[in-house]
């Protein structure tokens, strides 16, 4: 994979280093190492990496939920966002999830692009979901998909 090296189970022990690609990656709203810590240890939760990004889904009866997938900046654009999506799914399904669902930012073109073409498709939207930096809000689509996608 072009700029991430394998996907793989991430270490606890890179926790703040993944807290400071989040940071990078969603600056109005970063988590800490704690905050991100809580959220891989709850029942269901997969936390996998890469060298350059990382995915966080959680799996609950026959549904899982990405919760975050953040890709280094530098890194954008040479497939790894898709590395990682395509494993944290592949993984959901096996553990027996039927369908996935996320929130992505109206204005985050890129990931918007990402989960449209790995079969993701507008099913709700939350007004005012995102607190941005400068006070101001955006809505988040709600996106979701099958799995298996054939």
């Amino acid at each position: 994979m072009a700029g991430g090296g394998p996907v793989r189970p991430a270490d606890p022990a890179h926790l703040a280093a993944l807290a400071d690609l989040h940071r990078a990656c969603f600056p109005d709203d970063p988590w800490d190492a704690e905050t991100l810590g809580r959220l891989a240890a709850m029942p269901g939760a997969l936390l996998l990496c890469a060298d350059r990004g990382f995915i966080l889904l959680r799996g609950a009866a026959d549904e899982t939920e990405v919760i975050t997938i953040a890709v280094d900046p530098a890194a954008r654009g040479r497939g790894l966002g898709r590395a990682l999506l395509g494993a944290g799914l592949d993984r959901a399904a096996r553990a027996g999830a039927a369908r996935a669902f996320l929130e992505v930012a109206v204005d985050n073109d890129a990931a918007l692009a990402l989960y449209r073409r790995a079969g993701f498709a507008e099913a709700g939207r939350r007004r005012g979901y995102y607190r941005r930096a400068d006070g101001g809000f955006a809505d988040a689509l709600v996106m979701a998909r099958d799995l298996p996608l054939s």
